[in-house]
Protein backbone atom coordinates (compact mmCIF):
# COMPACT_ATOMS: atom_id res chain seq x y z
CA UNK A 1 0.00 0.00 0.00
CA UNK A 2 1.02 3.64 -0.38
CA UNK A 3 0.96 6.08 2.55
CA UNK A 4 0.80 9.88 2.61
CA UNK A 5 3.49 10.98 5.04
CA UNK A 6 3.51 14.77 4.43
CA UNK A 7 1.70 17.46 2.48
CA UNK A 8 1.40 21.16 1.76
CA UNK A 9 -1.02 23.51 0.03
CA UNK A 10 -0.14 27.04 -1.08
CA UNK A 11 -3.08 29.03 -2.40
CA UNK A 12 -4.42 32.57 -2.21
CA UNK A 13 -6.29 31.58 0.98
CA UNK A 14 -3.36 30.02 2.82
CA UNK A 15 0.32 29.10 2.71
CA UNK A 16 -0.06 25.75 4.50
CA UNK A 17 -2.60 22.94 4.50
CA UNK A 18 -3.76 23.97 7.98
CA UNK A 19 -4.28 27.59 6.91
CA UNK A 20 -6.25 26.45 3.88
CA UNK A 21 -8.51 24.24 5.98
CA UNK A 22 -9.19 27.03 8.47
CA UNK A 23 -10.11 29.36 5.60
CA UNK A 24 -12.52 26.81 4.12
CA UNK A 25 -14.13 26.23 7.51
CA UNK A 26 -14.68 29.99 7.71
CA UNK A 27 -16.18 30.06 4.21
CA UNK A 28 -13.33 32.13 2.76
CA UNK A 29 -12.89 32.29 -1.01
CA UNK A 30 -10.29 34.25 -2.96
CA UNK A 31 -12.43 34.43 -6.09
CA UNK A 32 -12.92 38.00 -7.24
CA UNK A 33 -13.52 39.92 -10.46
CA UNK A 34 -10.43 41.23 -12.26
CA UNK A 35 -10.87 44.00 -14.82
CA UNK A 36 -8.03 45.14 -17.06
CA UNK A 37 -5.69 42.56 -15.52
CA UNK A 38 -2.57 42.06 -17.70
CA UNK A 39 -4.20 44.38 -20.23
CA UNK A 40 -6.82 41.81 -21.13
CA UNK A 41 -9.89 43.19 -22.89
CA UNK A 42 -12.43 41.07 -21.00
CA UNK A 43 -12.93 40.87 -17.22
CA UNK A 44 -12.68 37.51 -15.47
CA UNK A 45 -13.23 36.06 -12.03
CA UNK A 46 -10.32 34.10 -10.61
CA UNK A 47 -8.37 33.29 -7.47
CA UNK A 48 -4.96 34.96 -7.83
CA UNK A 49 -1.97 35.38 -5.52
CA UNK A 50 -1.46 38.90 -4.22
CA UNK A 51 1.89 40.64 -4.69
CA UNK A 52 2.62 40.05 -1.00
CA UNK A 53 1.87 36.35 -1.30
CA UNK A 54 4.04 36.04 -4.39
CA UNK A 55 6.95 37.70 -2.64
CA UNK A 56 6.72 34.98 0.00
CA UNK A 57 7.39 32.16 -2.46
CA UNK A 58 9.44 33.72 -5.27
CA UNK A 59 12.99 32.41 -5.54
CA UNK A 60 15.88 34.40 -7.08
CA UNK A 61 16.58 33.30 -10.64
CA UNK A 62 13.48 31.08 -10.87
CA UNK A 63 10.18 31.58 -12.64
CA UNK A 64 6.95 32.09 -10.72
CA UNK A 65 5.93 28.55 -11.54
CA UNK A 66 9.17 26.86 -10.47
CA UNK A 67 9.33 29.08 -7.36
CA UNK A 68 5.82 28.05 -6.36
CA UNK A 69 6.56 24.35 -6.83
CA UNK A 70 9.87 24.61 -4.97
CA UNK A 71 8.28 26.39 -2.03
CA UNK A 72 5.39 23.94 -1.71
CA UNK A 73 7.66 20.90 -1.96
CA UNK A 74 10.07 22.40 0.59
CA UNK A 75 7.27 23.04 3.08
CA UNK A 76 6.04 19.47 2.70
CA UNK A 77 9.51 17.97 3.07
CA UNK A 78 10.11 19.96 6.26
CA UNK A 79 7.62 17.65 8.00
CA UNK A 80 8.84 14.41 6.37
CA UNK A 81 11.65 12.49 8.05
CA UNK A 82 13.61 10.86 5.22
CA UNK A 83 16.51 11.61 2.90
CA UNK A 84 14.86 12.98 -0.23
CA UNK A 85 18.28 13.23 -1.91
CA UNK A 86 18.55 9.45 -2.14
CA UNK A 87 18.21 7.29 -5.24
CA UNK A 88 14.92 5.77 -4.00
CA UNK A 89 12.96 9.04 -4.43
CA UNK A 90 11.10 10.25 -7.52
CA UNK A 91 9.83 13.82 -8.06
CA UNK A 92 6.60 14.03 -10.06
CA UNK A 93 5.17 17.41 -11.09
CA UNK A 94 1.69 17.84 -12.54
CA UNK A 95 0.81 20.95 -14.52
CA UNK A 96 -1.04 22.16 -17.59
CA UNK A 97 1.11 25.07 -18.79
CA UNK A 98 3.93 25.47 -16.27
CA UNK A 99 6.02 28.54 -17.08
CA UNK A 100 4.33 29.29 -20.41
CA UNK A 101 4.34 32.95 -19.47
CA UNK A 102 8.08 32.88 -20.14
CA UNK A 103 7.22 32.55 -23.84
CA UNK A 104 5.25 35.79 -23.60
CA UNK A 105 8.17 37.77 -22.24
CA UNK A 106 6.26 38.30 -19.00
CA UNK A 107 7.53 37.73 -15.49
CA UNK A 108 9.41 34.50 -15.16
CA UNK A 109 12.58 32.84 -16.30
CA UNK A 110 12.56 32.30 -20.06
CA UNK A 111 15.06 29.46 -19.65
CA UNK A 112 12.32 27.45 -17.93
CA UNK A 113 9.72 27.67 -20.70
CA UNK A 114 9.99 23.93 -21.32
CA UNK A 115 8.08 21.89 -18.76
CA UNK A 116 11.11 19.61 -18.54
CA UNK A 117 13.39 22.57 -17.84
CA UNK A 118 11.08 23.86 -15.11
CA UNK A 119 11.00 20.44 -13.47
CA UNK A 120 14.80 20.23 -13.66
CA UNK A 121 15.12 23.66 -12.05
CA UNK A 122 13.06 22.43 -9.10
CA UNK A 123 14.96 19.14 -8.88
CA UNK A 124 18.31 20.96 -8.90
CA UNK A 125 17.22 23.47 -6.27
CA UNK A 126 16.14 20.69 -3.91
CA UNK A 127 18.96 18.30 -4.85
CA UNK A 128 16.81 15.41 -5.99
CA UNK A 129 19.02 12.70 -7.44
CA UNK A 130 16.69 11.15 -10.03
CA UNK A 131 15.33 12.85 -13.15
CA UNK A 132 11.86 14.29 -12.51
CA UNK A 133 8.71 13.39 -14.44
CA UNK A 134 6.16 16.01 -15.49
CA UNK A 135 2.59 14.79 -15.93
CA UNK A 136 0.77 16.89 -18.51
CA UNK A 137 -2.71 15.43 -18.91
CA UNK A 138 -4.80 18.63 -18.86
CA UNK A 139 -7.19 18.93 -15.91
CA UNK A 140 -6.66 15.35 -14.69
CA UNK A 141 -2.90 15.88 -14.33
CA UNK A 142 -2.90 15.97 -10.52
CA UNK A 143 -4.79 12.72 -10.02
CA UNK A 144 -2.87 11.18 -12.91
CA UNK A 145 0.37 12.11 -11.10
CA UNK A 146 -0.85 10.48 -7.88
CA UNK A 147 -1.72 7.38 -9.91
CA UNK A 148 1.77 7.31 -11.41
CA UNK A 149 3.38 7.66 -7.97
CA UNK A 150 1.19 4.89 -6.59
CA UNK A 151 2.19 2.51 -9.37
CA UNK A 152 5.91 3.24 -9.19
CA UNK A 153 5.89 2.71 -5.43
CA UNK A 154 3.72 -0.41 -5.59
CA UNK A 155 6.08 -1.87 -8.16
CA UNK A 156 9.03 -1.42 -5.80
CA UNK A 157 10.92 0.94 -8.10
CA UNK A 158 11.06 3.68 -5.45
CA UNK A 159 10.35 4.04 -1.74
CA UNK A 160 9.20 7.65 -1.88
CA UNK A 161 7.40 9.83 -4.38
CA UNK A 162 7.06 13.60 -4.04
CA UNK A 163 4.04 14.71 -6.06
CA UNK A 164 3.43 18.43 -6.62
CA UNK A 165 0.62 19.87 -8.73
CA UNK A 166 0.86 23.54 -9.67
CA UNK A 167 -0.23 26.19 -12.15
CA UNK A 168 -0.08 29.97 -12.35
CA UNK A 169 -2.39 32.14 -14.43
CA UNK A 170 -1.52 34.57 -17.21
CA UNK A 171 -2.96 35.94 -20.45
CA UNK A 172 -2.15 32.69 -22.26
CA UNK A 173 -4.25 30.51 -19.94
CA UNK A 174 -7.09 32.92 -19.19
CA UNK A 175 -7.61 34.01 -22.79
CA UNK A 176 -7.68 30.37 -23.86
CA UNK A 177 -10.51 29.48 -21.52
CA UNK A 178 -12.32 32.68 -22.46
CA UNK A 179 -12.04 31.70 -26.12
CA UNK A 180 -13.79 28.42 -25.30
CA UNK A 181 -16.67 30.39 -23.73
CA UNK A 182 -16.18 28.27 -20.63
CA UNK A 183 -15.76 30.99 -17.99
CA UNK A 184 -18.29 32.65 -15.73
CA UNK A 185 -17.95 36.38 -15.06
CA UNK A 186 -19.32 35.80 -11.57
CA UNK A 187 -18.34 33.23 -8.94
CA UNK A 188 -18.87 29.68 -10.18
CA UNK A 189 -21.77 27.54 -8.96
CA UNK A 190 -20.95 23.84 -9.29
CA UNK A 191 -23.92 21.58 -10.12
CA UNK A 192 -26.33 24.47 -9.61
CA UNK A 193 -29.26 25.19 -11.89
CA UNK A 194 -27.88 28.69 -12.48
CA UNK A 195 -24.28 27.71 -13.22
CA UNK A 196 -22.75 29.58 -16.15
CA UNK A 197 -19.16 28.40 -16.27
CA UNK A 198 -15.89 28.01 -14.44
CA UNK A 199 -13.44 30.29 -12.65
CA UNK A 200 -9.69 29.74 -12.70
CA UNK A 201 -7.23 29.76 -9.81
CA UNK A 202 -3.55 29.62 -8.91
CA UNK A 203 -2.15 27.13 -6.41
CA UNK A 204 0.41 24.46 -5.63
CA UNK A 205 -0.20 21.32 -3.61
CA UNK A 206 2.26 18.62 -2.59
CA UNK A 207 1.83 15.07 -1.33
CA UNK A 208 4.78 13.01 -0.14
CA UNK A 209 3.97 9.33 -0.60
CA UNK A 210 5.83 6.33 0.79
CA UNK A 211 5.66 2.55 0.86
CA UNK A 212 5.90 2.82 4.65
CA UNK A 213 4.31 5.15 7.23
CA UNK A 214 6.58 7.38 9.25
CA UNK A 215 8.28 5.58 12.13
CA UNK A 216 6.32 7.47 14.76
CA UNK A 217 2.95 6.89 13.11
CA UNK A 218 0.45 4.10 13.59
CA UNK A 219 -0.25 2.74 10.07
CA UNK A 220 -3.98 2.84 10.79
CA UNK A 221 -3.73 6.58 11.46
CA UNK A 222 -2.14 7.34 8.08
CA UNK A 223 -3.97 8.22 4.91
CA UNK A 224 -3.40 5.69 2.17
CA UNK A 225 -3.97 5.59 -1.56
CA UNK A 226 -5.54 2.20 -2.17
CA UNK A 227 -6.74 2.27 -5.77
CA UNK A 228 -6.21 4.42 -8.86
CA UNK A 229 -7.65 4.44 -12.37
CA UNK A 230 -7.39 6.52 -15.54
CA UNK A 231 -9.69 5.99 -18.54
CA UNK A 232 -10.64 7.87 -21.73
CA UNK A 233 -14.08 8.74 -23.09
CA UNK A 234 -12.91 8.21 -26.69
CA UNK A 235 -15.70 10.64 -27.54
CA UNK A 236 -14.59 14.27 -28.02
CA UNK A 237 -11.59 16.45 -27.20
CA UNK A 238 -13.42 19.14 -25.23
CA UNK A 239 -16.90 17.75 -24.55
CA UNK A 240 -17.35 14.88 -22.09
CA UNK A 241 -19.22 11.73 -23.02
CA UNK A 242 -22.97 12.07 -22.48
CA UNK A 243 -23.14 8.67 -20.82
CA UNK A 244 -19.98 9.43 -18.79
CA UNK A 245 -18.23 6.35 -20.14
CA UNK A 246 -14.69 7.26 -19.13
CA UNK A 247 -15.63 8.60 -15.70
CA UNK A 248 -17.83 5.58 -15.02
CA UNK A 249 -15.01 3.21 -15.94
CA UNK A 250 -12.60 4.94 -13.55
CA UNK A 251 -15.12 4.78 -10.71
CA UNK A 252 -15.90 1.15 -11.44
CA UNK A 253 -12.19 0.33 -11.27
CA UNK A 254 -11.45 2.07 -7.95
CA UNK A 255 -14.62 0.72 -6.34
CA UNK A 256 -13.79 -2.87 -7.26
CA UNK A 257 -13.78 -5.07 -4.15
CA UNK A 258 -14.62 -2.17 -1.84
CA UNK A 259 -17.70 -1.27 0.18
CA UNK A 260 -19.19 2.08 -0.83
CA UNK A 261 -20.78 2.31 2.61
CA UNK A 262 -17.28 3.07 3.92
CA UNK A 263 -17.18 6.32 1.93
CA UNK A 264 -17.62 9.64 3.69
CA UNK A 265 -17.83 11.46 0.36
CA UNK A 266 -17.07 11.65 -3.31
CA UNK A 267 -15.02 14.71 -4.22
CA UNK A 268 -16.12 15.56 -7.75
CA UNK A 269 -14.40 17.81 -10.28
CA UNK A 270 -17.33 20.25 -10.31
CA UNK A 271 -16.11 22.87 -12.77
CA UNK A 272 -19.59 24.49 -12.92
CA UNK A 273 -19.68 24.13 -16.70
CA UNK A 274 -22.89 22.76 -18.19
CA UNK A 275 -21.48 19.57 -19.68
CA UNK A 276 -18.88 18.57 -17.05
CA UNK A 277 -21.25 18.71 -14.09
CA UNK A 278 -23.95 16.88 -16.03
CA UNK A 279 -21.52 14.15 -17.05
CA UNK A 280 -20.22 13.68 -13.50
CA UNK A 281 -23.73 13.33 -12.13
CA UNK A 282 -24.40 10.54 -14.64
CA UNK A 283 -21.12 8.79 -13.72
CA UNK A 284 -21.91 8.99 -9.99
CA UNK A 285 -25.37 7.52 -10.55
CA UNK A 286 -24.09 4.76 -12.86
CA UNK A 287 -21.47 3.81 -10.26
CA UNK A 288 -24.08 3.46 -7.51
CA UNK A 289 -22.82 6.46 -5.52
CA UNK A 290 -25.95 8.61 -5.61
CA UNK A 291 -26.52 8.48 -1.86
CA UNK A 292 -22.93 9.33 -0.90
CA UNK A 293 -22.35 13.03 -0.11
CA UNK A 294 -20.50 14.75 -2.96
CA UNK A 295 -18.59 18.01 -2.71
CA UNK A 296 -16.86 20.32 -5.20
CA UNK A 297 -14.34 22.95 -4.10
CA UNK A 298 -14.04 25.19 -7.18
CA UNK A 299 -16.21 27.84 -5.47
CA UNK A 300 -13.34 28.39 -3.02
CA UNK A 301 -10.26 27.94 -5.20
CA UNK A 302 -11.44 28.20 -8.78
CA UNK A 303 -10.14 25.58 -11.17
CA UNK A 304 -6.47 25.27 -10.30
CA UNK A 305 -5.73 23.11 -13.36
CA UNK A 306 -2.67 20.90 -12.76
CA UNK A 307 -2.89 21.52 -9.01
CA UNK A 308 -6.58 20.62 -8.65
CA UNK A 309 -6.31 16.86 -8.25
CA UNK A 310 -3.57 17.03 -5.61
CA UNK A 311 -5.00 20.05 -3.76
CA UNK A 312 -8.52 18.66 -3.49
CA UNK A 313 -7.22 15.28 -2.35
CA UNK A 314 -5.03 16.78 0.38
CA UNK A 315 -7.64 19.20 1.71
CA UNK A 316 -10.36 16.54 1.92
CA UNK A 317 -7.96 14.33 3.89
CA UNK A 318 -7.32 17.20 6.29
CA UNK A 319 -11.04 17.93 6.63
CA UNK A 320 -12.01 14.31 7.28
CA UNK A 321 -9.30 14.16 9.95
CA UNK A 322 -11.55 16.60 11.79
CA UNK A 323 -14.70 14.69 10.88
CA UNK A 324 -15.72 17.40 8.41
CA UNK A 325 -17.30 17.09 4.98
CA UNK A 326 -16.57 20.38 3.24
CA UNK A 327 -19.46 22.15 1.48
CA UNK A 328 -19.92 23.06 -2.17
CA UNK A 329 -19.74 26.84 -2.22
CA UNK A 330 -22.14 28.42 -4.73
CA UNK A 331 -24.50 25.45 -4.87
CA UNK A 332 -28.18 26.08 -4.18
CA UNK A 333 -30.50 24.02 -6.40
CA UNK A 334 -29.55 20.91 -8.35
CA UNK A 335 -29.24 21.55 -12.08
CA UNK A 336 -28.18 18.16 -13.45
CA UNK A 337 -30.19 15.09 -14.41
CA UNK A 338 -28.03 12.43 -12.73
CA UNK A 339 -28.81 11.50 -9.15
CA UNK A 340 -26.08 13.04 -7.03
CA UNK A 341 -26.09 14.11 -3.38
CA UNK A 342 -24.33 17.50 -3.47
CA UNK A 343 -23.18 18.71 -0.05
CA UNK A 344 -24.63 22.23 0.10
CA UNK A 345 -23.38 22.85 3.62
CA UNK A 346 -20.70 21.46 5.90
CA UNK A 347 -21.54 18.28 7.76
CA UNK A 348 -19.97 15.74 10.11
CA UNK A 349 -18.74 12.23 9.34
CA UNK A 350 -16.78 9.66 11.31
CA UNK A 351 -15.88 7.81 8.12
CA UNK A 352 -12.31 8.04 6.85
CA UNK A 353 -12.53 7.17 3.18
CA UNK A 354 -13.36 9.05 0.01
CA UNK A 355 -13.13 8.91 -3.75
CA UNK A 356 -11.60 11.74 -5.75
CA UNK A 357 -12.75 11.91 -9.38
CA UNK A 358 -11.74 14.32 -12.13
CA UNK A 359 -12.09 14.79 -15.90
CA UNK A 360 -10.45 16.95 -18.55
CA UNK A 361 -9.79 17.91 -22.14
CA UNK A 362 -8.62 15.10 -24.36
CA UNK A 363 -11.31 12.82 -22.94
CA UNK A 364 -9.28 11.95 -19.84
CA UNK A 365 -10.87 10.80 -16.60
CA UNK A 366 -9.17 9.73 -13.38
CA UNK A 367 -10.14 8.59 -9.89
CA UNK A 368 -8.51 7.42 -6.67
CA UNK A 369 -9.73 5.77 -3.49
CA UNK A 370 -8.13 7.17 -0.32
CA UNK A 371 -8.75 6.02 3.25
CA UNK A 372 -7.21 5.45 6.65
CA UNK A 373 -9.28 2.56 7.96
CA UNK A 374 -7.76 -0.62 9.35
CA UNK A 375 -9.30 -3.25 7.03
CA UNK A 376 -7.19 -2.59 3.95
CA UNK A 377 -8.28 -4.45 0.82
CA UNK A 378 -5.53 -6.30 -1.07
CA UNK A 379 -6.69 -6.59 -4.66
CA UNK A 380 -5.57 -9.63 -6.69
CA UNK A 381 -2.38 -8.92 -8.61
CA UNK A 382 -2.03 -9.55 -12.33
CA UNK A 383 -0.46 -12.83 -13.34
CA UNK A 384 3.27 -12.53 -14.11
CA UNK A 385 3.73 -11.30 -17.65
CA UNK A 386 6.24 -10.34 -20.29
CA UNK A 387 5.85 -7.37 -22.62
CA UNK A 388 6.12 -8.04 -26.31
CA UNK A 389 6.60 -5.33 -28.94
CA UNK A 390 4.42 -6.43 -31.84
CA UNK A 391 4.82 -3.48 -34.23
CA UNK A 392 7.14 -0.47 -34.38
CA UNK A 393 7.08 2.77 -36.36
CA UNK A 394 9.80 5.43 -36.53
CA UNK A 395 9.08 8.76 -38.21
CA UNK A 396 11.60 11.60 -38.60
CA UNK A 397 11.61 14.57 -41.01
CA UNK A 398 13.64 12.44 -43.42
CA UNK A 399 12.03 8.98 -43.39
CA UNK A 400 9.33 6.60 -42.23
CA UNK A 401 10.20 3.08 -41.09
CA UNK A 402 7.46 0.59 -40.23
CA UNK A 403 8.46 -2.76 -38.75
CA UNK A 404 11.95 -2.39 -40.19
CA UNK A 405 10.82 -1.52 -43.73
CA UNK A 406 11.36 2.00 -45.08
CA UNK A 407 8.20 3.43 -46.63
CA UNK A 408 8.50 5.31 -49.89
CA UNK A 409 7.85 9.04 -49.50
CA UNK A 410 8.58 11.93 -51.84
CA UNK A 411 8.40 14.82 -49.37
CA UNK A 412 10.26 15.67 -46.18
CA UNK A 413 9.39 17.58 -43.02
CA UNK A 414 5.78 18.42 -42.30
CA UNK A 415 4.88 18.06 -46.00
CA UNK A 416 5.82 14.39 -45.61
CA UNK A 417 3.16 14.04 -42.92
CA UNK A 418 0.52 15.38 -45.29
CA UNK A 419 1.77 12.97 -47.98
CA UNK A 420 1.47 10.07 -45.53
CA UNK A 421 -2.07 11.06 -44.64
CA UNK A 422 -3.20 11.39 -48.25
CA UNK A 423 -1.54 8.17 -49.34
CA UNK A 424 -2.28 5.90 -46.38
CA UNK A 425 -5.29 7.30 -44.49
CA UNK A 426 -7.36 9.95 -46.33
CA UNK A 427 -10.66 9.22 -44.54
CA UNK A 428 -10.32 11.48 -41.48
CA UNK A 429 -10.60 15.15 -42.58
CA UNK A 430 -10.17 16.32 -38.97
CA UNK A 431 -6.48 15.58 -39.54
CA UNK A 432 -6.09 19.02 -41.11
CA UNK A 433 -7.40 20.74 -37.97
CA UNK A 434 -4.85 19.08 -35.70
CA UNK A 435 -1.65 20.66 -34.49
CA UNK A 436 1.57 19.11 -35.79
CA UNK A 437 2.23 17.04 -32.66
CA UNK A 438 -1.20 15.46 -32.96
CA UNK A 439 -0.77 14.88 -36.70
CA UNK A 440 2.51 13.10 -36.06
CA UNK A 441 1.06 10.93 -33.29
CA UNK A 442 -2.13 10.25 -35.23
CA UNK A 443 -0.17 9.02 -38.26
CA UNK A 444 2.17 6.87 -36.18
CA UNK A 445 -0.78 5.23 -34.42
CA UNK A 446 -2.58 4.78 -37.73
CA UNK A 447 0.39 3.02 -39.31
CA UNK A 448 0.69 0.74 -36.28
CA UNK A 449 -3.00 -0.13 -36.49
CA UNK A 450 -2.75 -0.82 -40.19
CA UNK A 451 0.18 -3.14 -39.53
CA UNK A 452 -1.94 -5.04 -37.02
CA UNK A 453 -4.75 -5.42 -39.54
CA UNK A 454 -2.35 -6.57 -42.23
CA UNK A 455 -0.94 -9.18 -39.90
CA UNK A 456 -4.40 -10.58 -39.16
CA UNK A 457 -7.84 -9.28 -40.04
CA UNK A 458 -9.06 -10.76 -36.76
CA UNK A 459 -6.80 -8.55 -34.63
CA UNK A 460 -9.14 -6.31 -32.65
CA UNK A 461 -7.54 -4.51 -29.69
CA UNK A 462 -9.30 -4.57 -26.36
CA UNK A 463 -11.28 -1.32 -26.08
CA UNK A 464 -9.29 -0.55 -22.94
CA UNK A 465 -6.02 -0.37 -24.83
CA UNK A 466 -3.84 2.34 -23.29
CA UNK A 467 -2.07 5.23 -25.03
CA UNK A 468 1.03 6.20 -23.03
CA UNK A 469 3.40 8.68 -24.67
CA UNK A 470 6.54 10.59 -23.69
CA UNK A 471 8.23 13.72 -25.03
CA UNK A 472 10.42 16.69 -24.13
CA UNK A 473 8.86 19.75 -25.80
CA UNK A 474 5.24 19.17 -24.74
CA UNK A 475 3.09 21.25 -27.15
CA UNK A 476 5.63 23.98 -27.94
CA UNK A 477 4.70 24.27 -31.63
CA UNK A 478 1.00 24.77 -30.81
CA UNK A 479 1.98 27.19 -28.01
CA UNK A 480 3.83 29.39 -30.50
CA UNK A 481 0.86 29.38 -32.88
CA UNK A 482 -1.57 30.30 -30.12
CA UNK A 483 0.63 33.15 -28.93
CA UNK A 484 0.30 34.75 -32.35
CA UNK A 485 -3.42 35.21 -31.72
CA UNK A 486 -2.87 37.16 -28.47
CA UNK A 487 0.49 38.86 -29.09
CA UNK A 488 -0.96 42.16 -30.36
CA UNK A 489 -3.27 43.98 -27.90
CA UNK A 490 -4.80 45.76 -30.89
CA UNK A 491 -5.54 42.47 -32.62
CA UNK A 492 -6.34 40.25 -29.64
CA UNK A 493 -8.20 37.29 -31.07
CA UNK A 494 -7.54 34.05 -29.16
CA UNK A 495 -8.42 30.98 -31.19
CA UNK A 496 -10.25 28.18 -29.34
CA UNK A 497 -9.39 25.66 -32.05
CA UNK A 498 -5.68 26.43 -31.57
CA UNK A 499 -5.80 26.74 -27.77
CA UNK A 500 -7.10 23.22 -27.17
CA UNK A 501 -3.99 21.81 -28.85
CA UNK A 502 -1.73 23.68 -26.42
CA UNK A 503 -2.57 20.81 -24.07
CA UNK A 504 -0.02 18.19 -25.17
CA UNK A 505 -2.12 15.24 -24.03
CA UNK A 506 -4.66 16.10 -26.75
CA UNK A 507 -2.72 13.81 -29.10
CA UNK A 508 -3.56 10.84 -26.87
CA UNK A 509 -7.22 11.85 -27.05
CA UNK A 510 -7.07 12.05 -30.85
CA UNK A 511 -5.69 8.50 -30.99
CA UNK A 512 -8.27 7.21 -28.51
CA UNK A 513 -11.16 8.77 -30.44
CA UNK A 514 -9.94 7.48 -33.79
CA UNK A 515 -9.55 3.89 -32.62
CA UNK A 516 -12.19 3.81 -29.83
CA UNK A 517 -9.66 3.13 -27.09
CA UNK A 518 -11.20 3.61 -23.64
CA UNK A 519 -8.06 2.70 -21.74
CA UNK A 520 -5.64 4.96 -19.92
CA UNK A 521 -4.28 7.93 -21.85
CA UNK A 522 -1.24 9.80 -20.55
CA UNK A 523 1.55 12.08 -21.72
CA UNK A 524 4.70 12.45 -19.65
CA UNK A 525 7.33 15.14 -20.24
CA UNK A 526 10.92 14.06 -19.59
CA UNK A 527 14.29 15.77 -19.76
CA UNK A 528 15.24 13.52 -22.67
CA UNK A 529 14.53 10.21 -24.32
CA UNK A 530 15.23 8.23 -21.18
CA UNK A 531 14.43 4.68 -22.28
CA UNK A 532 14.95 3.18 -18.84
CA UNK A 533 12.53 5.59 -17.17
CA UNK A 534 9.99 5.25 -19.98
CA UNK A 535 10.01 1.47 -19.66
CA UNK A 536 9.73 1.69 -15.87
CA UNK A 537 6.63 3.88 -16.14
CA UNK A 538 5.08 1.70 -18.85
CA UNK A 539 5.76 -1.55 -16.98
CA UNK A 540 4.44 -0.20 -13.67
CA UNK A 541 1.29 1.12 -15.34
CA UNK A 542 0.55 -2.11 -17.21
CA UNK A 543 1.36 -4.26 -14.18
CA UNK A 544 -0.69 -2.33 -11.63
CA UNK A 545 -3.68 -1.76 -13.90
CA UNK A 546 -3.59 -5.18 -15.61
CA UNK A 547 -3.43 -3.48 -19.01
CA UNK A 548 -3.24 -6.00 -21.84
CA UNK A 549 -1.97 -3.74 -24.63
CA UNK A 550 -0.79 -0.20 -25.24
CA UNK A 551 0.34 2.21 -27.91
CA UNK A 552 3.43 3.81 -26.44
CA UNK A 553 6.79 5.42 -27.08
CA UNK A 554 8.44 8.74 -27.81
CA UNK A 555 6.51 11.48 -29.62
CA UNK A 556 8.07 14.93 -29.90
CA UNK A 557 7.54 17.86 -32.26
CA UNK A 558 9.69 20.95 -31.84
CA UNK A 559 9.33 22.39 -35.36
CA UNK A 560 8.99 21.18 -38.94
CA UNK A 561 12.68 20.28 -39.12
CA UNK A 562 12.90 18.61 -35.69
CA UNK A 563 10.39 15.93 -34.80
CA UNK A 564 10.32 12.24 -34.02
CA UNK A 565 7.76 9.51 -33.48
CA UNK A 566 9.35 6.34 -32.12
CA UNK A 567 6.22 4.44 -31.20
CA UNK A 568 5.19 0.82 -30.89
CA UNK A 569 2.44 -1.53 -29.81
CA UNK A 570 3.13 -3.62 -26.75
CA UNK A 571 1.04 -6.58 -25.63
CA UNK A 572 1.19 -8.48 -22.40
CA UNK A 573 2.12 -12.13 -22.61
CA UNK A 574 1.52 -14.31 -19.57
CA UNK A 575 4.78 -15.59 -18.15
CA UNK A 576 4.39 -19.34 -17.81
CA UNK A 577 7.94 -19.99 -16.67
CA UNK A 578 6.66 -20.46 -13.12
CA UNK A 579 4.87 -23.65 -14.13
CA UNK A 580 1.37 -22.25 -14.43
Amino acid sequence: MVYKIADNIISPIGMTTAENLQALKAGVSALCLHEGKWGMPEPFTASLFSDTQQSAFLKPGMSRFASLVTTSVTKALETADFDWKGDDVILIISTTKGNVEGMQGLTGNDAEVSLADSANAVARALEFKNSPVTVCNACISGVSAIALAYRLLQSGLYRYAVVCGADVLNTFVVSGFQSLKAMSVGSCRPFDMERTGLNLGEAAATMVLSTQPTEAANPDDCWRIEAVAVRNDAFHLSTPSKNAEGAYRTLKKVLEGRNIEDLALVNVHGTATMFNDQMESVAVERAGLSQIPANALKGFYGHTLGAAGVLETVINMAALDEGLILPTRGFDELGVSGKINIAASASHSEKKAFVKMISGFGGGNAAIWADKKADWVQMPLCKPFLLEKTHHVHITPQEVVLDGATLEVMEQGKQMLTELYKGRVSDYPKFYKMDMLSRLGFLAAELLRQAERTESESVIPNDERAVILFNHHASIDADRNYLKSIADPQDFFPSPSVFVYTLPNIVTGEIAIRHHYHGETALYVLDGKNQKLMEAILNATMEQDCITSAVTGWLDYEDEAHFEADMYVVCRKTNTSDGE
